[in-house]
């Protein structure tokens, strides 16, 4: 009889096996070619909407959009100049995988050309791929997680820009001296 029941244990385990899909399984970087420097911030206001200013820099301005799925909505700061994206950046959820993200954009890009590591987290930064500036950067704890992506362009336009990624760390109190 126990032979018997431990069978019938197996064969069922055996078929109630599932496969387990990470948060951001689903999740392409596409998603983030309506943002790239050089759109109309009326085109991606048209397929996103709820645009939202949050802060604005002389003839710079900054909006808020939301990119959403069933499984995952985050924030994404576009810095704009007369309309058009100069550059954006992505505060990405922490359930996203490292190793998925990291490992996407290795596959889009090649090897990054720059990679810093101060304690548990890192910066990877890929230099002039597929026309931009490419910023990555994640941390480990228990776990390893995304912590935000940046797309600048590769060299700055005239005048007093400076890339959203900038403008975000003097605003944090980080700005390097």
């Amino acid at each position: 009889m126990k032979t018997f029941l431990l069978f019938i244990f197996l064969i069922i385990t055996s078929l109630a096996t599932a496969k387990v899909e990470p948060p951001n399984y689903d999740f392409s970087l596409d998603q983030f070619a309506d943002f790239n420097p050089g759109k109309k911030i009326a085109d991606i206001d048209k397929k996103y909407g709820n645009k939202k200013l949050s802060f604005s820099n002389g003839r710079f301005k900054t909006y808020q959009f939301y990119i959403e799925h069933i499984r995952y909505k985050f924030i994404i700061l576009v810095q704009t100049e007369n309309d058009t994206v100069t550059d954006f950046h992505a505060r990405l959820p922490h359930y996203f995988l490292h190793d998925v993200f990291h490992q996407s954009l290795i596959n889009r890009f090649g090897p990054q050309d720059i990679y810093k590591k101060v304690e548990e987290s890192a910066v990877y930064i890929w230099k002039n791929k597929k026309g931009f500036n490419h910023f990555y950067s994640g941390a480990c704890t228990i776990t390893c997680f995304p912590i935000f992506y940046a797309v600048t362009p590769p060299t700055s336009p005239k005048g007093d820009y400076k890339p959203l990624i900038s403008r975000l760390k003097e605003q944090e109190g980080l700005k390097e001296k």
